[in-house]
């Protein structure tokens, strides 16, 4: 209890938030009033609040076959979600290792994975996953490693900057004459104390991630149909911008939230780390 109270106030409000996002996406199976994918033409492009004659009310309206958008809004975080959880453990779990690497033997060890860092970070990260995409194909597992394998490069820097401060401590020095192994120094001292620089990074990519995703599924190279996704809806509606807003502006604004939750998470978390 104590520990929740020390925790700033508006911390705890965009944890809570992004808490419900979680939520939301876990139970959509349970919280979605109808079956994303079940289509009916009789009901195409109707607008928000609209009562069928049976009396059911589509709370956001329909798309252009039909389908319940509240309800493929409401999966469509659970595929947003499950991405960018995904893909920046894909990323965390490359880079944070290199960068260790890199930041204790130093030489010609941290010379070889830098200048690699270097090279992937020198192509615009959307261009490279647009790239790789292309090549590999579409689909939720490539999304994944394309995403996580595209930005490992940014947690690579970041662990081997803190690294390399972290191991001139004097614990650090203590442990190595006390004798132990290199892989007990870093596991034990070292990651511990560049745990917080590494957690504002992962959230500062998770919003990437999900900004990524969208992207991709916008333009046809991410989350594949029948599966809802926050980009694909936008990317169905967009022909319809003029006469079936609705289909566009409810997810675009739970992106929109989504992110700037996170944004203002970490932009918080940095601020109270320093």
């Amino acid at each position: 209890m104590r520990t929740i109270r020390r925790v700033p106030p508006g911390i705890l409000a965009l944890l809570a938030l992004l808490g419900a996002y979680g939520a939301v996406a876990l139970g959509a199976p349970w919280i979605a009033p109808h079956d994303p994918l079940h289509q009916s033409l009789l009901l195409r492009l109707r607008p928000p609040l609209y009562r069928a004659p049976s009396g059911t009310v589509f709370w956001l309206g329909t798309d252009d076959v039909g389908r319940d958008l509240l309800s493929r809004v409401i999966f469509g975080a659970r595929a947003s979600l499950a991405v960018a959880v995904l893909s920046v453990s894909v990323s965390l779990l490359v880079g944070t290792p290199l960068g260790l690497l890199a930041g204790w033997f130093r030489g010609w060890a941290a010379v070889a994975i830098l200048r690699i860092v270097d090279s992937v970070l020198s192509i615009p990260a959307i261009l490279l996953a647009v790239l790789t995409v292309a090549v590999l194909g579409p689909g939720f597992f490539d999304l994944i490693l394309v995403l996580g394998l595209t930005r490992w490069p940014r947690y690579t820097r970041v662990v081997y900057g803190q690294t390399l401060q972290v191991a001139t401590r004097p614990f650090i020095r203590a442990a190595e004459l006390a004798g132990a192994r290199p892989a007990r120094i870093l596991l034990r001292h070292v990651l511990p104390n560049i745990a917080g620089p590494l957690l504002v990074v992962a959230t500062t990519e998770f919003g990437l991630m999900i900004l990524f995703e969208a992207g991709l599924s916008f333009l046809g190279l991410g989350i594949q149909p029948p599966t809802p996704s926050w980009g694909s809806i936008m990317s169905d509606g967009r022909q319809y911008v003029d006469r079936a807003w609705w289909m566009t502006v409810f997810p675009g604004l739970c992106l929109f939230g989504l992110v700037l939750c996170v944004n203002l998470l970490g932009d918080r978390l940095r601020d109270d780390s320093r």
